[in-house]
């Protein structure tokens, strides 16, 4: 039998503490017609909230810097970890969010996925003109469920954002504000929370997540760019009308990958054979098949890996629940094969991307490092 990772995967806890359990319990206090359901969290009734999205800013990461992050850590104090759901990367998770739906059922199911039907894949970030995101993302978005409910829907991110295949997937319904500053960040959203009676205020703040990729979670620009992110929360509470109630979550951790824990698979031809696209990014992989040879293809990724990476076959990683209920409709999306690394690990692949290969900085696995995520919670006085 071949060994299996030390630590078990940290399978997200959907229906129960998931990102898209925060925002729809969010959205379902805002609304006295909601199903009781949907506010799984139990959130008391309120009628403005802002939900702070900050990048990159895992559970762990921010529970051993607090120092660095006085403001946010004080409010950890009283708070529980979430989970992002997999891959815990950013279009996976901002599709759990806005539309308050597990990956199986909203689509966007990793970095880069198949397009059924076309030997080629969608990169989820920089999109595709010929894929139409509101047939790919089909389910409404908590905006538009907000808008139908009377609430005031507000999406405040970097202008260069607005209308990008990955916001429209997830955003559409929402009026959208930019902002390409942490001052402006932070005046945009109080703003639209003002002018409303009753608003669902976002606010994306990605610069974090870049700091890390590029120089590691364990580097002095990952501190200081912290310290930044401390200090947007609190001016972002200090602006907050009375009785509005803020939340700050992320879209995944992150770990460093050192250059000895890269497994190139481009030194590896024996794992390509029968692989017709690989997919995913370096902590979460996709790995669809030629014809027949799924199997054969994974048994090779388990021998070669063996304790590194829980690797499945996609019928093994829908029922162990690794993207939670999926639909019928969103099954060929997922790889044949579906390797997510353990420990530092990462499965690169040098000359087909270069330039996700370079990065210091990781995600998209299902290691506590990664799946936890913060809630916390500010209710302005």
């Amino acid at each position: 039998m071949t060994p299996e990772p030390r630590h078990p995967p940290t399978v997200p806890s959907y229906g129960a503490a998931a990102l898209a359990d925060l925002s729809s319990s969010m959205l379902a206090s805002l609304d006295p017609g909601a199903p009781e359901s949907q506010n799984v969290l139990g959130l008391p009734p309120i009628r403005r909230a802002c939900l702070l999205i900050v990048d990159g800013l895992g559970w762990e990461l921010l529970r051993d810097h607090p120092a660095v992050a006085p403001f946010l850590s004080e409010l950890a104090r009283n708070s529980r970890p979430i989970t992002a759901g997999f891959p815990s990367t950013t279009v996976t998770s901002l599709g759990s969010i806005c539309t308050g739906q597990p990956p199986g059922q909203h689509g966007i199911l990793g970095y880069q996925v198949i397009i059924p039907g076309e030997n080629r894949l969608l990169n989820g970030l920089r999109w595709d003109s010929r894929i139409d995101p509101r047939q790919w993302q089909p389910l409404p978005t908590v905006y538009e469920r907000a808008a139908a409910a009377g609430i005031a829907a507000v999406h405040v991110t970097q202008g260069a954002f607005r209308g990008t295949g990955l916001t429209v997937a997830t955003m559409r319904g929402a009026d959208f504000r930019p902002a390409d500053s942490m001052g402006a960040l932070a005046a945009q959203a109080a703003t639209a929370l003002r002018e409303n009676d009753r608003a669902f205020v976002t606010v994306y703040h990605g610069d974090l997540d870049g700091t890390g990729h590029a120089f590691g979670v364990g580097s002095d620009a990952w501190y200081n760019q912290l310290a930044h992110v401390d200090k947007l929360a609190e001016q972002l509470a200090g602006a907050l009308p009375s009785g509005t109630c803020m939340c700050v979550t992320a879209d995944h951790g992150m770990v460093d990958i050192g250059a000895e824990d890269k497994f190139d698979l481009d030194e590896h031809p024996e794992l390509r054979s029968g692989l017709a696209l690989l997919g995913g990014e370096p902590r979460a992989r996709h790995l669809y098949a030629r014809r027949g040879a799924a199997a054969d293809l994974l048994a090779a990724w388990r021998e070669t890996l063996a304790d590194r990476a829980w690797v499945m076959s996609r019928d093994e990683a829908i029922k162990e629940g690794w993207f939670g209920p999926v639909d019928a409709a969103m099954t060929r999306r997922i790889g044949d094969v579906v390797a997510a690394p353990a420990g530092s690990l990462a499965i690169v692949a040098t000359k087909a991307e270069p330039r996700e290969s370079a990065l210091t900085g990781m995600h998209g696995s299902l290691t506590p490092s990664e799946q936890l995520v913060p809630a916390l919670m500010y209710t302005a006085a």
